[in-house]
């Protein structure tokens, strides 16, 4: 498994970023911001082991402005947002942030048929050439709903349609993942569903640069056994979503999830990507979060 030094992975270190102007402005005008827009008080930065590189997608961050979600990033030491539309990356580069993983194509419509691959594929490429120019890690991507395809045909759809792409992705030191979802309750018919299908596609790839966005949420309601299967399957992950279950809310005590050792497993097999938190806080979103980046800080 190709492991990108820092450098390649565009990673902005927070000893570096502090050194420049524009973080130290952007460091001042969060600590200068004891409330957001939406009353919340701002929590106080948690002092981190960092074995875990944390991120968010925008959900987790409740009504908050998109300069008040990358002042809360940098107070929270969270390295970036999942899921940014291209016209607020200025913004996060300003913070010191990354575009953890960058949106591309559609989900229903994905690479697990040939008449989808054009308009998905162009997508895709554009975004790797955007996320490299910005120097950001990862791009997304989906399978597509089945709609009454066979796997195996879907397999060998998505790998036909990923093999177009891997080289470019390579060369631009850019990571491509499919994301696991769960089609028992959010998402019908979605065929990337099973770690084990998804992990045969990127296998048959056989791209450094082709791994499984493994959304812990959705595996959890699809198939369970998280940690057994984050380790046999290891090789072929490169991102990971948090959520709690049932509800996709909260990761902590009031759900079945039991974060701390998930993140622990993660951590000792070597892992060197992000998790990103990717749920709907039912309380105070910032206090919310915080306890997020505490529980899986392991």
């Amino acid at each position: 498994m190709e492991r990108p030094n820092r450098e390649e992975s565009g990673i902005v270190s927070r000893r570096g970023f502090l050194k420049g102007a524009a973080g130290a402005a952007a460091l001042a005008a969060v600590g200068a911001r004891g409330r957001t827009a939406a009353g919340e008080a701002a929590p106080a930065a948690p002092a981190l082991k960092g074995r875990i590189r944390q991120a968010s997608c925008g959900g987790a961050f409740g009504r908050m402005t998109f300069e008040e979600k990358c002042q809360t990033c940098v107070r929270l030491g969270l390295k970036g947002i999942d899921l940014v539309d291209t016209n607020e990356w200025p913004t996060l580069k300003k913070y010191g942030l990354l575009c953890t993983m960058a949106r591309t194509h559609g989900l229903t419509k994905g690479l697990n048929r040939k008449e989808n691959h054009e308009g998905c594929l162009a997508v895709i490429r554009q975004r790797i050439e955007d996320a490299a120019e910005a120097g950001f890690p990862n791009v997304i991507c989906f399978s597509g709903n089945r709609a009454g395809l066979a796997d195996d045909a879907g397999i060998e759809a998505c790998v036909e349609g990923l093999k177009q792409v891997a080289g470019l992705a390579e060369q631009k030191k850019v990571t491509l993942c499919m994301e696991l979802l769960n089609s028992k309750r959010n998402h019908k018919d979605y065929q990337c569903d099973r770690t084990a299908w998804g992990a045969e596609v990127c296998k048959r790839v056989g791209s450094p640069r082709v791994k499984l966005l493994y959304d812990i949420y959705h595996m959890q309601v699809q198939e369970g056994d998280v940690i057994a299967t984050i380790r046999e399957h290891f090789q072929y992950i490169g991102h990971f979503h948090t959520a709690g279950v049932p509800g996709r809310r909260e990761i902590d005590d009031s759900q079945e999830l039991y974060y701390p050792a998930i993140m622990r497993a993660i951590v000792d097999l070597g892992f060197e990507g992000y998790v990103a938190h990717e749920y709907g806080p039912k309380g105070p979103a910032l206090e919310s979060l915080k306890r997020a980046v505490e529980i899986c800080d392991v």
